[in-house]
């Protein structure tokens, strides 16, 4: 079974975002990047079904600048045994549904038989593009996994709702989202970080594929958000704090 996982590179979560002067977008030069930390869970999660003997081929695909290829390099120590890298130019801005428009025809080409990725990313929020891969692929989905049971050509995903867990099984293939609990991924040892260096990395330009950006999603601006007017009050004790409540005097 063959299983390809999408990721995304971003800023690392321990970086404190700075935004850029004119307001254009956030500052990424001199920045430390890193695997989107879902999408690294996805990974993990793939390479942890390799290992149980349920896959015999994890795939990670990444879309963007040749920067991405590090990205990749890092999936590819944690486990997987492959890269494909949909180069853009940096310039080039994709919306969600052109991700997901570019990693169907991944998946028409690969033909893998499960598709995981992050729930969202942490530089946009979106929690889109699985839910939008499925549809244009007509594949059943799970977002929000928390636990991924496969056996033969069914699949038994439990996912995070609000009123708690819901358990669900579908057949295969099929996209799935992964969430927090899923698992905890494992840091790359030094021998499997050179080993990635040779593993394939296989780069597709993105003007070899049937592909022309929708345009429909514009920046207009990018801004901090607003700090919190006043101050924060210290108090010594409980019964001070019930004090102050009562009166009012902080909220």
């Amino acid at each position: 079974m063959k299983i390809l996982v999408a990721v995304k590179r971003v800023i690392d979560h321990n970086v404190k975002i700075r935004v850029k002067a004119d307001g254009s977008g956030v500052e990424l030069a001199n920045v430390k990047m890193a695997i989107n930390p879902f999408d690294e869970i996805a990974v993990e999660e793939a390479v942890r079904l390799k290992e149980a003997g349920k896959a015999t081929e994890v795939i990670v695909v990444s879309i963007g600048d040749i920067g991405y290829q590090e990205t990749l390099r890092s999936a590819m120590a944690i486990g997987a045994d492959r890269g494909i890298l949909v180069q853009r130019s940096g310039e080039l801005t994709l919306e969600p549904l052109d991700i997901a428009r570019l990693l169907q025809q991944i998946v028409e080409r690969e033909q893998p038989d499960l598709i995981l990725l992050g729930k969202q990313a942490i530089d946009d929020d979106c929690n889109q593009i699985g839910q939008m891969l499925s549809a244009l692929l007509d594949y059943p989905q799970a977002t929000f996994a928390s636990q991924v049971k496969l056996e033969g050509q069914s699949l038994q995903v439990t996912r995070e709702i609000d009123g708690g867990l819901e358990t669900l099984e579908m057949p295969l293939p099929a996209v799935i989202t992964t969430d927090l609990r899923l698992n905890e991924p494992r840091y790359a040892t030094l021998p499997n970080i050179m080993k990635a260096k040779k593993k394939t990395l296989d780069i597709i330009d993105i003007t070899d594929m049937d592909f022309t950006p929708l345009g429909q999603i514009k920046t207009l601006s990018v801004s901090e958000p607003k700090k919190r007017a006043g101050q924060c009050t210290l108090l010594s004790s409980a019964t001070e704090l019930v004090s102050a409540l009562q009166a009012k005097e902080v909220i």
